[in-house]
């Protein structure tokens, strides 16, 4: 089988990439972003050249991967343009390649605001201009059919391991140094993927039966939620650095508005607010059920996955 992957530059591109190659298939790498594991250098906000290289590349299937993914967006929808523009440009070249069969189309938990569990696929509360465009990919994605091929759209959650962002290389480590706190006593729950398990995911869904995944919705995580606080000292263990502190939460809540007023006036890294806070104290869980039926087990626990992720940051820092 070969496959497309689209924004295989990206933390979770690469990683596809790998599992892909894994179990045998030959993958044809697309990004804006020259990396080792993309084939041809396009931004699918070009329509016409998108056409061409997916055309050329006549994969059996695709996974859309593609998107800007930041939340730095306040005014502008279509700031997110490859997630709304970009996206329809790829469901009319995959509707004039006949050779795709498939496509897995990437979304986001952000569709729904966090901490709210929605009632249907459609039932949408996002609070972001990040989340209203994933939004509008999974409506163009539906009213299209996913371009009149076997389709199903895929919503990760907060994904994590070797290979991630350098905003969560400065929160591993904080936890290094024994800077980071926590908040409260916990536990608090939440509904994280393992890299190596969501790119496994994937793998899955491009595989099993047709029926299995038509016009379907599936969150992307780790079928057991991950407890912040457990989370956070297994890291802590892994580094063989000091037990990490509890913060009582209104102590938190005082340090945050703290936070605020530096924000307020140009310092905008400092490193905790009322934002921060609130994402460290809503819990959110997926019903994975769905997922799981379809998926089978995972390869990776949460102490295999911390192992992995330390070792990575580690060779990261002194290569």
């Amino acid at each position: 089988m070969k496959i497309l992957v689209t924004g295989s530059s990206g933390f979770i591109g690469q990683a596809l990439v790998r599992r892909l190659r894994t179990e045998g298939c030959a993958v044809v790498g697309l990004d804006k972003v020259p990396a080792a594991t993309t084939d041809i250098v396009c931004d699918i906000l070009e329509a016409d050249r998108l056409k061409e290289a997916v055309q050329n590349a006549a994969p059996d299937a695709l996974v859309h991967l593609a998107a800007r993914i930041d939340l730095d967006e306040k005014t502008n929808l279509m700031g997110y343009a490859t997630n709304i523009e970009g996206v329809k440009n790829l469901v009319e070249a995959v509707r004039l390649t006949p050779s795709i069969r498939r496509g897995i189309w990437t979304s986001s938990q952000l569709v729904c605001r966090v901490g709210y569990v929605p009632k249907s696929d459609t039932d949408y509360t996002a609070d972001t201009l990040y989340g209203k465009s994933k939004v509008r990919t999974e409506q163009i994605v539906r009213s299209a059919d996913g371009a009149g091929r076997e389709w199903c759209l895929a919503r990760p959650t907060t994904v994590w391991g070797p290979g991630m962002s350098a905003h969560y290389q400065r929160f591993l480590r904080m936890i290094e140094s024994g800077s980071y706190f926590h908040v409260g006593h916990g536990p608090l729950w939440k509904s994280y993927s393992y890299i190596d398990n969501i790119a496994f995911q994937y793998w899955r869904l491009l595989a099993v039966p047709a029926e299995q995944i038509q016009r379907r919705t599936f969150y992307l995580a780790d079928y057991a939620p991950i407890d912040l606080i457990a989370w956070c000292d297994a890291f802590q263990r892994a580094f063989g650095s000091r037990s990490l502190r509890h913060l009582p939460i209104a102590v938190a809540r005082a340090l945050a508005l703290c936070g605020d007023a530096v924000n307020t006036i140009g310092m905008t890294k400092f490193p905790f607010n009322s934002f921060r806070l609130n994402n460290v104290l809503t819990q959110y869980q997926f019903d994975l059920r769905p997922t799981a039926s379809v998926c089978g087990d995972l390869p990776f626990d949460m102490e295999q996955g911390v192992a992995a992720t330390v070792a990575w940051l580690t060779t990261s820092r002194h290569g």
